[in-house]
Order: structure tokens, then sequence, then C-alpha cells
């Protein structure tokens, strides 16, 4: 018996030290763990309705409904801008001139570039395809939307660009909206200028990327984002190995009127190892000795960048957009763009018009219209000196000029908000209406927009316009501010 209790007592000592070698954070666990275990068993998975409780009288859920008030599905809309204005409907072609309610205007507000919006030849194309393949196509081009004149025109946006390959969109505002998200994907990084234009900005919100903004055509500052980034790497190279990183620039940017320094981009891209997306469409047909756009103008190898976007609503004279690049890079979109892929081709009778702009933009011709273009901007230009309320901005080469109203023709007018430095400039785009000339006031959703822009009116010359037609526009800029 004796020698029974010292073996019990031995195996009590011995459990005693056991559980006190035991961490006391363990046990606390443990018994957290157990209580928790208790909780689920005897709790209730759901909540039963009460037999006592009494249904809702039709009154009560009456009284519900009434009381209740949804949230709006999205903001309300400023009836004041320039979309519900009925009053700037045309009633012809647009082109360097226009009728709007009878009146002829001389149009310096649409971005008929090279002046094929209303060209005779485009016009005959188009009507010819008409005539040949109806007017729309009906299908996505993976679904029997693709017609032969599309694969003609891509093979030709390639050949004049000097590139592998090009894609089509239906839509000019969804090509690089599409194009962005295609490519950046969550846990991305894309280096955006600030000044970008609005397609852009939703292209940089649908990839739900981290979005990076650099002080407009600063390329200092681009460069410390970029450094801060190439930092932030070395600390985490597990992730940095699956960060992908782009820059996303504008030829010509339409919110200033400014011409991207292409050769310190290149540069940047190639020292931090990052994608280069341009888009063109301000640029393409306006800059360049054959009209290649910026590209051409910085006399850059086009396989520096590695894609090129553009509207063909400018230039081009038509509507729709496309991407040009290399193959491995263009041909990812036709999987995985969502505007090629969703979309309805583009008509064909738009694919046509467009390539007889594109024959004749890469001839002699284009030449010609690029210098009546750069000859306008420079008349333009140089005649607004003599218009002292505004400041002017855009490049020499632009035909994207914006006036701005100067600090001091706002501080004399009480212009001290920039509503009513908008209401200012409306005020001498409907007084130019009068005199027979079509501008617009560059507008903005301010909410959504990624940098607040100064007020301004926003001119688009064409190599249409004749020396006469400008030299009459500044005479009435001239006359409004007197």
């Amino acid at each position: 018996a004796k020698m029974v209790d010292a073996m019990s007592l031995l195996r009590d000592v011995g459990l005693y030290l056991e559980i006190h070698e035991i961490p006391k954070s363990h046990l606390v666990i443990e018994f957290i763990l157990f209580l928790s275990l208790v909780w689920l068993t005897f709790s209730k998975r759901y909540r039963q309705r009460s037999p006592r409780e009494a249904p809702l009288t039709t009154k009560e859920e009456d009284e519900l409904v009434d009381e209740w008030v949804p949230e709006p599905l999205a903001k309300p809309v400023d009836t004041n801008l320039s979309t519900f204005n009925t009053e700037l409907v045309a009633d012809s072609a647009i082109g360097t001139e226009m009728v709007v309610k009878g009146q002829r205007l001389v149009n310096f507000g649409t971005y008929n570039f090279l002046d094929y919006v209303g060209d005779k030849r485009v016009e005959k194309a188009a009507i010819d395809s008409v005539r040949k393949y109806g007017v729309g196509s009906c299908g996505p081009r993976g679904f029997y939307g693709t017609i032969d004149c599309h694969l003609e025109l891509e093979a030709k946006l390639a050949a004049f660009l000097q590139v592998e390959e090009a894609i089509l969109y239906s839509y000019g505002f969804a090509t690089i909206a599409s194009a962005i998200p295609a490519y950046s994907k969550r846990g991305d990084v894309i280096f955006c200028d600030e000044a970008v234009s609005f397609p852009i900005q939703k292209g940089t919100l649908a990839s739900r990327s981290r979005v990076v903004t650099f002080r407009h055509n600063d390329m200092n500052d681009l460069e410390d984002k970029l450094k801060a980034q190439a930092r932030l790497d070395e600390e985490e190279p597990d992730r940095a190995r699956a960060t992908r990183r782009f820059m996303v620039v504008e030829g010509i940017y339409v919110n200033t009127g400014q011409v991207a320094p292409l050769p310190k981009l290149i540069e940047l891209k190639y020292k931090y190892k990052v994608r280069l997306f341009v888009e063109e469409t301000y640029s393409f047909g306006v800059l360049g000795k054959t009209g290649r756009g910026v590209v051409e103008h910085f006399n850059a190898d086009p396989v520096d960048v590695d894609m090129i976007a553009v509207s063909m609503g400018t230039a081009l004279g038509s509507i729709g957009g496309f991407c040009a690049g290399r193959s491995y890079v263009i041909d990812h979109q036709r999987l995985s763009g969502q505007g090629y892929c969703f979309s309805a081709s583009l008509p064909p009778l738009l694919a046509n018009a467009a390539i007889c702009s594109l024959e004749h933009l890469s001839a002699q011709e284009g030449v010609e219209r690029r210098q009546a273009l750069h000859d306008n901007v420079k008349q333009v230009k140089s005649l607004l000196q003599e218009v002292p309320m505004f400041d002017v901005a855009g490049d020499d080469l632009s035909p994207v000029i914006h006036l701005y109203l100067t600090n001091n023709y706002c501080s004399k007018q009480q212009l001290d908000t920039v509503l009513k430095q908008e209401e200012e400039l409306q005020r001498i785009v409907g007084k130019m209406q009068a005199a027979g000339f079509a501008l617009t006031r560059a507008a903005y959703l301010r909410d959504e927009e990624l940098f607040q822009h100064r007020p301004s009116i926003r001119l688009a010359l064409s190599s249409g316009h004749t020396k006469a037609q400008v030299s009459q526009l500044i005479d009435q800029l001239k006359s409004v501010a007197a």
C-alpha cells in the first residue's frame, strides 16, 4: 500500500511540474478556446421569431415605406453644363464652319485639326462603304464583328507609325480607358501627370492600381516619385517582384496645350524600369515631319514607347480609336481590352473614312495641311498678345490653345472664385457666338478631376481656317475685351 501511495504521489508531482512548465499564455488561450466552444454549442444559430410578435399592419408597412429615403444612384447633375445647352445644336456638318439655328459660325471649338471633317473624298469613302457593308456591325470583333476594312485600317496605322501592330476600338474615350486596366491591375503603380485628360483618369481608376501623380511636365518631381518607389521596392523585395510600374502621359495635353518632354520620359523609363504609355490623340497628325506624333517630333524610336493610344476623332476626322505598339503588347488587348471585347466593332463606314484620311495625311497633302495648321497657330498666338485680358497657354506647335483671364482683369471685375470666372468666360463665349464665332469654355467634372484646372476658353485651330478668319477672331476678342 505504501508503494502504491508513493507512486501516486510521484505521478501528482510530475503532473504538477508539467502543468507549471506550460507557459501561462498557452493556458489562457486554451481556456478562451474552451469557453468559445461552449458558447457556440449552446448559442442559437439564428433568431427565431417569437409567436407572440404580431406581424406589421398594412398601415405600419406603408408608414415605413413613406419614411424610407433611398440614396441617390449618382450625384446631382449640373444642368448649367454645356451638354444641356440647346443653343449649341448644329444644323450642318461641323467643319471649319457650321450652322447653329440658322446662323453660320466660324468654328474654333472642335478638334478638326487637318480639316478632314466635310472633305468630299472622305465622305465618298464613307458613302461607298455604306452601300457595300451597311451602317453598323452589330457584333464585337471576336464574334463576327470583324470586317476586312478593320484589318486594313489596323495594318495601315501600324505601317504609318512604324510599329508591329495596331488594334481598333469603336469609341475614342474607351480606347485609353480600356487599355490601361488591360495591363495595370491591383497592386501595380501608375505614375501619371496631374494634367492628363479625363479618359486617362477613368482608365487609372478602373485599373484599381495605386496612382502617383506628379506635377505637370515636371520631370524632377516625377523622378523624386520614382526614387521613392525604388526605395520602397528595396525595403519590400518580394512585393516589388510582383509589382508592375507604368508612366502615362499625353503627347499634347488637351488641358494645357503643352507637349510632353518625351526624351526625358524615355530616359526615366529605362533608368527606373517603368513601362511608358503615351496618349497621342492631340499630337497624332499634328507633330512630326510626317505627322506620326510626339515620338517622331523628338526623333525617338517607337520601340522606346510601350504603347501609343489615339482617338480618331481629331486629325483623322472619324470616330473610334486605336492602340499601337509591339505585337505581344497589343495582342494582349484582344482578350483583355474591355472596350474591344464587349463593344460592337467600329462601323465600317467610319473605318473606311479613317483609311481615306490616313492615306491623304501620310502623303504630301498631309505635310501641307500640317504646315497650314502650324501657320495658323503662330498667327493666333502672335495676335493674342494684343488682347490684354487673356493669359495665353499652349506650345508653339499645339493647335489647342487656352485663354485664361489675367489676374489683373479678375481683380478689376471682382472675379474671385472659379464659378465667377467660368460665368465671365461663358459670357464672352456667348458674345462671340452672337458675332459669328463658335468657341467653347473648357468644362470639367470638378468633383472627379485629379487636378483642378484654371477656368479657360479652349481654342481648337484647323488647317482649314483662313488667315482672314483668324484675324477676324482676334479682332472680335478685342472688341469683347474693350
